[in-house]
């Protein structure tokens, strides 16, 4: 890459207001592999949240975030599987429903926007893939992780629907794997991989959410692993925040850093 690719950085709601990590991250590694961020305090909620709700609403809130990035011609970088997810369908299905996608550009018209589907929503491992590259990457660490063994944990929406994402395999996922090595750290596999994070239905049953915390945690620490690697701020708060209350249920000091 002879230049800085540029992307509008789409947050979500979730990482300004209880993972920041995952913005700081971003906004000191980014550009110095070549990746510019610009900001767009116009950007709404991707829409997730509602989309049991009311899928109609859930797909203009989706739509109008897209029809911002097309304003200003840029693509979106987002660095949350859920909001990748969101847009990524909506994107889809404004292209396959034209009656929806007439419906949407209708109610966008009022606040002066239409959708066109001019730009393209990628995650954070997309541009590292895609627009950095593996030798751009190994080039830049500055200290390599020798002698830290870690686990990942890729999340749910980043590669399921495994038709519709067409990334990596969701029941043994490898690209993060790949990634890992590039630091310099070595990655150790444990069984069940891609299983969810309980993120979806904590709201509903949240002992059940716990159980699958408690239940891949146990797996990551006897495979060995000295830490869980994360690209999604949900899955991230479910094992680090969640980690105590998996120990509780355990009887069992887990101790895994995400």
């Amino acid at each position: 890459m002879s230049r800085m690719a540029k992307y509008l950085l789409y947050l979500g709601c979730l990482i300004p207001y209880r993972e920041l990590s995952y913005e700081v991250s971003a906004r000191r590694v980014l550009p110095e592999l070549g990746v510019e961020l610009l900001d767009m305090p116009d950007f709404n909620c991707c829409g997730f949240p509602i989309d049991g709700i009311s899928h109609e609403a859930a797909v203009l809130l989706a739509a109008r975030n897209l029809a911002i990035a097309e304003r200003e011609g840029l693509d979106i970088l987002t660095l949350c599987n859920g909001c990748f997810a969101t847009l990524h369908h909506a994107k889809e299905e404004l292209e396959e429903k034209p009656e929806l996608r007439a419906w949407v550009n209708e109610q966008l018209a009022k606040v002066g926007l239409e959708y066109r589907g001019r730009i393209e929503v990628k995650h954070l491992v997309h541009v590292l893939l895609d627009d950095v590259g593996p030798d751009k990457i190994r080039k830049a660490v500055k200290r390599p992780l020798e002698g830290l063994v870690v686990a990942q944990h890729t999340g749910c929406h980043l590669v399921r629907p495994a038709k519709h994402m067409n990334f990596d395999d969701p029941d043994n996922p490898k690209v993060l794997k790949g990634l890992i090595e590039l630091t310099g750290a070595k990655w150790v596999s444990y069984p069940d991989e891609g299983q969810c994070c309980g993120g979806p239905i904590i709201g509903i049953d949240r002992d059940l959410a716990v159980g699958l915390v408690a239940d891949k945690l146990s797996r990551v620490k006897a495979a060995g692993a000295q830490a869980l690697i994360t690209v999604c701020p949900d899955c991230h708060f479910m094992y680090d925040f969640n980690q105590p209350l998996a120990e509780r249920k355990l009887g069992e000091k887990i101790g895994i850093p995400v």
